[in-house]
């Protein structure tokens, strides 16, 4: 039973710092631009934020246009559409930093922000995903594909979370938006 107890202890302790590494806001998590700079999401603070993991090979690729069009349309409202490229679903970002705003801009016309290449399941997950679907997020699990989106309030508070194939568009992210925007 001590042998027990001790390895128990030994696991904690071991498992701490981990739980300590990892932000208690989605403002604290350290980010890169897509150009590489440092920085967080710290500027939207008191902002609603509507974050997708976006690729430009895949099926969803063309819900870059309605996601433009929201962060056009409600920008000035206090929403900001905040893009992370990710290839961890069928290789379908494959390209450097370069290839991704050069896709983005002259195929979209995307002006809303993109950050550097990150993973958003497995091991090597980015503590920003870490926040929004590990066990203390109000909707935990494993993202499932390209486009999964997550609306955070002004408060820095997880409001909603749309899978891959719910366009940005639609009635039930529109509302969603809006009733953030809303919220003061």
């Amino acid at each position: 039973m001590k042998r027990l107890l001790a390895s128990l202890s030994l696991l904690l302790a071991a498992a701490m710092p981990l739980a300590a590494e990892t932000p208690a806001s989605i403002y604290d998590v350290p980010l890169k631009d897509i150009d590489g700079k440092a920085t967080s999401l710290k500027p939207y603070e008191g902002k609603v934020l509507l974050i997708v993991n976006v690729a430009s090979k895949c099926g969803n690729t063309p819900q870059y246009k309605p996601l433009e069009a929201l962060h056009k349309e409600f920008e000035k409202d206090g929403l900001a559409v905040v893009g992370f490229p990710c290839n961890d679903f069928g290789g379908q970002e494959p390209g450097t930093p370069d290839e991704i705003k050069t896709f983005c801009s002259s195929k979209y016309d995307v002006s809303f922000p993109l950050y550097e290449k990150i993973k958003v399941k497995g091991p090597e997950k980015h503590p920003l995903y870490v926040l929004l679907t590990g066990p203390t997020s109000p909707f935990p699990g494993d993202v499932k594909w390209n486009f999964g989106k997550f609306l955070v309030g002004r408060d820095g508070k997880i409001l909603k979370r749309f899978e891959p194939g719910v366009k940005p568009d639609s009635a039930p992210v529109m509302n969603a938006i809006k009733a953030a925007l809303a919220a003061k």
